[in-house]
C-alpha cells in the first residue's frame, strides 16, 4: 500500500492542510458510494464485456435508467475510472465510455489480489448502521455481524477470497514446513470462523489428500461456503457447519491434525473460550494457526496506512460486533501480538511464535500446545 496517498499532516500544519485533508476524504468517500452502485447495478461489468457503451447503451443493457446511468458515467469519467471513447464534445447520450485498463482488475476481477473494490460495500454497510454504532457508543452493546447484513459479508468473503485461492496455498504455506508438510498428507483440519469458506477451499484444491471441516456462527456465510465448495467440485472433502467454535471442545476432541483461524479472533466475543476449544480439538502433536492483521506492536500516533485502516474497521466493524455478545471482551481489530500471546496463554497454550512470513496485511501465528 503506498504511503504517498495518506501522508498525515504534520502537527503544525496550518488549518489549509487539514481542510484539504478532509475534501479529499470527502472525494474518496463520494467514489466508493459510486463504485457500489456501479458493482451492484451491473454497470462496470456491462462496460468490460461490452464497451464502449453510451448512457443510453448502458441503461438499456443494465436494466436501468438512461439519465441517472449518464450522471454515473460522466461522474466516473471525471474521476478517472472511465475514460470518454467519443469526443467529448458530442451530445451526452451519443459519448462512448469504457473502464481505463488499469481499474479492471481493481473492480471487476474476484481472483485479482488488486480487487479491493469490495470494500466499498462494506463501508456502505457500515455507514446503515450508523445509528445503531452511535447509539452502541452512547449506551454499551454493539451492532452484530448479522446486522450488517449481507453487503458486509460478501465484501469481507470478497477481500479475502484472492489471498485464500492463491497466496495462501501456494506462496505462504510452502514457506512453513510443518505446516506445508501435513498438508500434503492426509490430514484433517479445521477451520475456524470459516466465513464463506474460501480459506478451506482454496487449500482444498492445493491440497487433495487433506480433508476440511469449517466452522462458523454465521448461517449464510455457511450456506454460502457450501455453495462455493459445491461449485468447485469439493464438496466431498471440504464441509461447513454453523456452530460456535467454543462448543467443539468436547464433541471434536483430538479429532483434528491441523486447526487454523483466519483473520477472526479479534471478532470473537470470547477469544480465550475459542483458543481453549482449538487446543482441546488438536491432537496431543497437532498444528494451531492464527492468522490476524499485522498491527503494529504498540501504540503510536500518528501511524502508517495499515494502522489506520485497522483502526477504521475496528470502529465501523469489529469492535461493536465483538461487544455485541453480552459479556463480550470487545478486541476491536487491532489485537497487537502481546493481546493475543495473552489470549493464548490463558487457553493453555505453553507459547506463541510469530511465523516468519512477510506480509504486508497479516500476521502469522503458531500457537504452541
Amino acid at each position: 500500500m503506498s504511503t504517498d496517498l495518506f501522508e498525515t499532516p504534520a502537527a503544525d500544519a496550518e488549518a489549509a492542510a487539514f481542510a484539504d485533508r478532509l475534501l479529499a476524504a470527502t472525494l474518496g468517500g463520494m467514489d466508493l458510494v459510486a463504485i457500489h452502485l456501479g458493482r451492484s447495478l451491473g454497470w462496470y461489468q456491462a462496460l468490460v464485456d461490452d464497451g464502449p457503451l453510451t448512457s443510453v447503451d448502458l441503461a438499456a443493457s443494465t436494466g436501468t435508467q438512461e439519465r441517472y446511468a449518464r450522471e454515473w458515467l460522466e461522474q466516473q469519467a471525471v474521476g478517472g475510472w472511465l475514460l470518454v471513447e467519443d469526443d467529448p464534445a458530442l451530445g451526452a447520450t451519443l459519448r462512448g465510455y469504457r473502464v481505463a485498463p488499469g481499474v479492471v482488475p481493481v473492480l471487476t476481477d474476484p481472483d485479482s489480489p488488486l480487487h479491493v473494490a469490495p470494500v466499498a460495500g462494506f463501508v456502505i454497510a457500515a455507514c446503515r448502521r450508523i445509528d445503531d454504532l452511535a447509539a452502541a457508543s452512547r449506551t454499551g452493546g454493539g451492532v452484530s455481524w448479522s446486522q450488517f447484513g449481507d453487503d458486509a459479508r460478501t465484501a469481507q468473503a470478497a477481500l479475502n477470497r484472492p489471498l485464500f485461492l492463491d497466496e495462501l496455498p501456494r506462496q505462504i504455506v510452502p514457506t512453513i514446513a510443518e505446516l506445508h508438510a501435513r498438508l500434503q498428507g492426509a490430514a484433517r483440519v479445521a477451520d475456524i470462523g470459516t466465513g464463506e469458506g474460501w480459506s478451506s477451499i482454496g487449500l482444498a484444491a492445493a491440497f487433495p489428500t487433506a480433508t476440511f471441516e469449517g466452522f462458523d456462527v454465521d448461517e449464510p456465510s455457511v450456506a454460502a461456503a457450501s455453495r462455493h465448495a459445491a461449485d468447485r467440485g469439493l464438496d466431498g472433502r471440504v464441509a461447513f457447519s454453523a456452530v460456535d467454535a467454543a462448543r467443539l471442545r468436547e464433541s471434536r476432541a483430538g479429532a483434528f491434525d491441523v486447526v487454523m483461524a483466519y483473520e477472526c479472533v479479534h471478532d470473537m466475543p470470547d477469544p480465550v473460550a475459542v483458543l481453549a476449544a482449538m487446543r482441546a480439538i488438536a491432537r496431543d502433536d497437532g498444528y494451531v494457526l492464527v492468522m490476524d492483521e499485522r498491527t503494529a506492536e504498540s501504540f503510536a500516533a500518528p501511524a502508517d496506512p495499515v494502522e489506520r485502516l485497522l483502526y477504521g474497521y475496528s470502529i465501523v466493524c469489529c469492535l461493536p460486533d465483538g461487544l455485541s455478545t453480552p459479556g463480550g471482551v470487545g478486541t476491536g481489530t487491532v489485537m497487537r501480538p502481546s493481546v493475543l500471546a495473552g489470549y493464548a496463554a490463558s487457553a493453555g497454550f505453553s507459547s506463541v511464535e510469530v511465523l516468519p512470513v512477510d506480509h504486508e496485511m497479516f500476521r502469522f501465528y503458531r500457537l504452541h500446545l
